[in-house]
Formats: structure tokens, sequence, C-alpha cells
């Protein structure tokens, strides 16, 4: 059950979408190439096992469907959000588990997924108990020597997005965040123009892998 805070964020989401549809939110893009050229980097196959945190209306479900991923997973504290990927997808929707939940509470598996996405979901946690929550549930649900993929907005980046306060991080940032289970494999800029407005965004997404259990 939904937390009070966690009812106010999802119906704030819910109006977001519902108002502005979801091409036309300001972190739309028709497709996150970044993210799979990352995702690809850390070893994404058909056997990955892949969940996207705040997929929301996001394409990104479906490029991963088209590269022959079988396994893919997609939260989002949006119905709304998930209810219009689910009917762009049409059939294919079925292939996917949807979860309507907020991370910073889900209890997803243990080990679960090879693949960790997220792009602008972190950027939104800026209270330090929030970040802690968010990091143990990556600990628990990524395997060992799994893969971490996040995208937020950098330092120069906007420091509201939505009418939400949002945390800027650099790469660094990000690592340190999560030095204690995970390594910084790489990081790579964006600058993403918003849809209509054209106001340029700053982001950065990095790659991390979760240390290798031995033995």
């Amino acid at each position: 059950m939904l937390k009070d805070h966690s009812i106010r964020l999802q119906s704030h989401w819910n109006t977001v979408y519902r108002e502005r549809g979801p091409d036309a939110v300001s972190w739309y893009r028709p497709h996150l190439d970044l993210s799979m050229q990352l995702l690809q980097e850390g070893g994404l196959d058909n056997d990955s096992r892949v969940v996207d945190v705040g997929g929301g209306a996001s394409t990104l479900v479906d490029d991963i469907l088209a590269f022959g991923v079988r396994d893919i997973t997609v939260v989002d504290l949006s119905e709304t959000a998930l209810e219009m990927s689910k009917t762009r997808l049409g059939a294919d929707a079925s292939k996917i588990q949807w979860i309507v939940d907020d991370i910073t509470t889900l209890r997803l598996p243990e080990g679960r997924y090879t693949h960790w996405h997220d792009r602008a979901v972190f950027h939104f946690l800026t209270d330090p108990k929030d970040v802690q929550a968010y990091v143990r549930a990556v600990e628990y649900a990524v395997c060992s020597g799994g893969y971490l993929v996040i995208a937020g907005f950098a330092h120069e980046g906007p420091q509201r997005c939505s009418g939400l306060v949002v945390a800027r991080r650099s790469a660094q940032d990000i690592a340190d965040i999560f030095s204690k289970q995970f390594t910084l494999v790489t990081s790579k800029p964006e600058v993403h123009a918003t849809p209509g407005a054209q106001v340029e965004q700053a982001f950065i997404y990095v790659l991390l892998q979760k240390h290798k259990v031995q033995g």
C-alpha cells in the first residue's frame, strides 16, 4: 500500500501525463539511444533480465523488446503513464511485467536483475533517506556483476522539473553514492532539448557494475 507521500506524488505524475500527454513531457525523447548504448556496453543480450525504473510512457521498453530481451519489468508510480505504454505496445504489452509502485518502498526480488535502468527518477530524490532507500533497493535487486544505468540532471541542469525540486549531480557524485557495491564503468553527457520550447537541459548518464561475489 502506498504511503501518503507516495500517493501525493502519484497524483502529481498522473496529472502531468494526463494534461501533457506522453510526447509533450519535458523529458520526452522519441528513443533513449544513449540508454540503449550503455545497456549494451553492460552486456545486454537476449538472456538479460531488465528493470526500467520510472519507465512511465518511455519507448525504451519497445527498443529493449526489439533488441530481443524477453525478461523486462517496468516500474512507475504513475499508472496513467504505464497505461499509455501498454496502449502503445498493444499485444506486446503482455510480454512485460508492469508494476505501479514507489521504488523507495517497493521490494523487488533479491538478485533478480542483470540490468537496472533509470532515466530521470533518481534526480527527484533530494531527501537523504529516500536516496538511501533507493540505493538499498538497487543493491538488493541487482545480481552479482550486474549493471546499473542512471541518467539525471548534471550540475548545469535545471533546478526544478515539473514543479518539483531536483538534485543535480555529477557522474562522480552518483558513483560515490553507490560505491559500497558498485564501480563506475563509464559516463556520458547529454544535452536534451525539451519538446516544443526546445529548452536545453544538461543530463549525465552513468554505467556502474555491481561487484562480483567471489566463490
